[in-house]
């Protein structure tokens, strides 16, 4: 099981014209050759909404709460409302690229690409938006990775939920599934670059854990020795 962002996926700066691309992503999408929000506008108003709508959830029991993108897109910028589902997600994956670049983290490729060699089941435990999958699967294609190679049960993805890590039915629900494959704890093993969301409640369910603090060449390479030649050890 991996973590996403931070360990298989690493998030570079944004695109220097990001605000000239947002008129442009508008005009194209909305028609507007001014859009009613400039790009740090419509940021700063959804992460309003956000924090609102994670005070709520607290408040009603949710301590890890995650929101549906789509929606506080929506509320923020209005004329989204009148996108197709297929108009939306392309709207806001754009938007997404104006945030941050993408790309697999130094030594990933060469790791995932072994793992899928010897059979071994691959899944994800990531705090996310449908954005996500779509930035995962494209890397995952210019590496020259099938992104099959990760089981589609096997993967929790936070906004199809209503909450993420480190919540600890995150696992939970990924334990049952791996039941269901006859697949246990002792022979599950996480790997994510924070102690917090990532190895601490793992272990707490008895996976086995791998901390990717620095996702470089060696450290792949060194989890690679420990999963391929046994005298190493987890």
């Amino acid at each position: 099981m991996f973590d996403v962002y931070g360990t298989l996926l690493e998030a570079g700066p944004p695109p220097l014209d990001a605000a000239q691309q947002w008129l442009c992503l508008c005009r194209a999408h909305l028609g507007e050759r001014r859009p009613a929000l400039c790009l740090e506008s419509f940021n700063t108003q959804c992460q309003r909404i956000i924090e609102r709508e994670h005070k709520t959830a607290r408040a009603q029991g949710v301590p890890h709460p995650e929101v549906y993108w789509p929606a506080v897109a929506c509320e923020a910028l209005p004329a989204l409302e009148t996108f197709s589902e297929a108009e939306l997600d392309e709207f806001l994956f754009r938007h997404a690229q104006l945030q941050h670049g993408i790309r697999l983290t130094s030594g990933a490729a060469r790791f995932l690409t072994e793992l899928a060699g010897e059979a071994t089941l691959l899944g994800v435990a990531s705090n996310a938006q449908a954005y996500t999958i779509r930035e995962f699967q494209s890397a995952l294609i210019t590496a020259g990775l099938n992104p099959s190679i990760f089981q589609r049960d096997l993967c929790f993805w936070s906004f199809e939920h209503g909450f993420g890590k480190p919540d600890p039915h995150v696992f939970q629900i990924l334990a049952a599934r791996l039941r269901a494959r006859r697949i246990y704890a002792r022979e599950t093993l996480m790997v994510g670059d924070r102690l917090d969301n990532d190895i601490e409640p793992a272990k707490a369910h008895g996976w086995h854990t791998w901390q990717m603090s620095a996702p470089t060449d060696e450290e792949w390479a060194k989890l690679r020795r420990a999963l391929f030649h046994p005298e190493h050890g987890l």
